[in-house]
């Protein structure tokens, strides 16, 4: 038939179905009551003359949807992803798939670097400019068994450093590549490289994050990527999901298995609260980290910009082992969210005794234009800010304001790693699903060397997803 009505989004439905087309015959719409087949108002269904569906038991079909791993996809996957006649889609007997990308392309101000700062990290000023943050191309699709397997692989430049008028190309490296294999019930097996199951901020994906970087906790404390194989599965309906993993990076350190950190990674979540519409949510996790440390421990980072010198640095400490463990809880009610994350990393080294490193942050977002995050109960975290009405549809896109307070603590007994402190405020445009502009401000305080420096950074940033 012909649908004639509107849908808006957080709205009750109201539509009318037509048995013909009011546009080649307007008295339709003068008498519409002897044409309509169906009829909702404010979500109730008023009338209902359309042919019941038949009761033919139907052949089920294998399942080709969904997302076994439990990383969420590098970049959001259209919801058009089965539709074969996408340009960047392909459907095989044996191997289906979507080729996609991003480009992040970062501006950062530096100004009000103190005396103190300046002794600590040096002239920040030197650091101020445009650079490709990040550049991104790969595929995700299925092995098409009766129970398809999943498979990602993401190509990445090694280097993100560079300003926009080098002449030096970037190094590519295997950014991703995993195949995620189910087993049985609501259980999963991923094999390759991929992130180790702990902690929310650092599972998600960098592209969607409120803020433009991570706490510089989970920047400093928790790895990227490694290779490694996870095992995943949910009970209790998706009300509880565990994960648990063993990686060995060999192949990315140059050195031999024996001579490689062993590393066991586990993670469980679970949401106490959880109204019928899914709208309001109390998420709760822990997860845990342990290293053999045979290749000693180092924790560094930047104060949450990237184009700036090392802020907080142990050096390399050699060590027997170390373990790191996270607190996590997160409140999503409509288009509110509130994070909190603590890490924390013991350390036990014969040369310089016990150490203990932490940090933590508090993260609050508001999408202004009422848009609400999705949440993935599978690994626990929170999706891309979607967007209602993009600027191709005469909107104005999605608006999320954010802020954070995380600190680094990186200095105990002899080791004095910095301690740091960072205010941030940002500001995300979506126009569309696949065109970011945002902008951060940072005010960076640093204890270390016996003085306390402060700095503030501009970042302003550009990301464009392959549609």
């Amino acid at each position: 038939g012909y649908i004639l009505g509107s849908l808006d989004m957080g709205e009750k439905p109201s539509f009318l179905i037509l048995s013909e087309d009011p546009r080649g015959n307007l008295s339709i719409l003068m008498d519409s009551k002897p044409y309509v087949r169906f009829a909702v108002e404010n979500g109730e269904i008023i009338k209902n003359d359309l042919p019941p569906v038949a009761t033919t038991p139907v052949q089920e079909q294998p399942s080709t949807s969904g997302w076994l791993s439990y990383e969420p996809p590098p970049l959001a996957i259209p919801l058009d992803y089965h539709d074969t006649t996408r340009w960047n889609r392909w459907e095989g007997k044996y191997i289906s798939g979507l080729l996609t990308g991003a480009l992040m392309l970062d501006r950062n101000w530096w100004h009000d670097q103190d005396a103190a700062s300046l002794s600590q990290v040096g002239d920040l000023q030197e650091f101020e400019g445009g650079e490709i943050r990040g550049l991104r191309l790969g595929a995700v699709g299925t092995l098409n068994f009766n129970k398809p397997w999943f498979y990602t692989v993401f190509l990445a430049t090694n280097s993100f450093d560079k300003g926009f008028d080098t002449t030096t190309d970037d190094e590519l490296t295997w950014f991703d590549y995993r195949l995620d294999i189910p087993l049985f019930a609501d259980t999963a097996l991923s094999i390759g490289k991929q992130k180790a199951p702990i902690s929310m901020e650092r599972i998600m994906s960098l592209a969607y994050e409120p803020l433009q970087e991570r706490s510089a906790a989970a920047d400093a404390m928790l790895p990227s990527r490694s290779l490694g194989a996870v095992v995943n599965g949910t009970v209790l309906n998706q009300r509880l999901a565990w994960a648990g993993g063993v990686f060995n990076d060999w192949l990315d350190s140059g050195e031999s298995f024996d001579d490689s950190d062993d590393v066991l990674v586990g993670r469980v979540i679970g949401t106490p609260f959880l109204s019928p519409d899914e709208s309001n949510l109390l998420h709760l996790g822990f997860g845990v980290r342990h290293t053999d440390a045979k290749q000693g421990v180092q924790y560094r980072t930047e104060p949450e910009v990237d184009q700036a010198p090392l802020f907080a640095d142990t050096g390399l400490v050699m060590a027997d082992d170390a373990l790191t463990y996270n607190v996590e809880a997160t409140w999503r009610k409509g288009p509110f969210w509130l994070a909190y994350e603590y890490i924390r990393s013991d350390v036990e080294s014969a040369e310089f005794g016990d150490l203990r490193f932490d940090g933590q942050h508090i993260t609050a977002s508001w999408a202004l234009t009422g848009e609400m995050r999705p949440y993935r109960k599978r690994s626990g975290t929170l999706g891309a800010l979607p967007v209602a009405k993009s600027v191709h549809q005469g909107g104005w896109g999605s608006w999320e304001a954010a802020l954070r307070y995380s600190t680094l603590d990186l200095t105990d007994g002899p080791i004095d790693g910095g301690d740091l402190d960072i205010y941030t405020l940002g500001l995300n445009w979506w126009l569309t699903s696949y065109a970011l502009f945002n902008l951060n401000y940072r005010h960076i305080t640093l204890d270390r060397f016996g003085v306390e420096g402060n700095s503030n950074a501009v970042t302003g940033r550009l990301m464009l997803i392959l549609e």
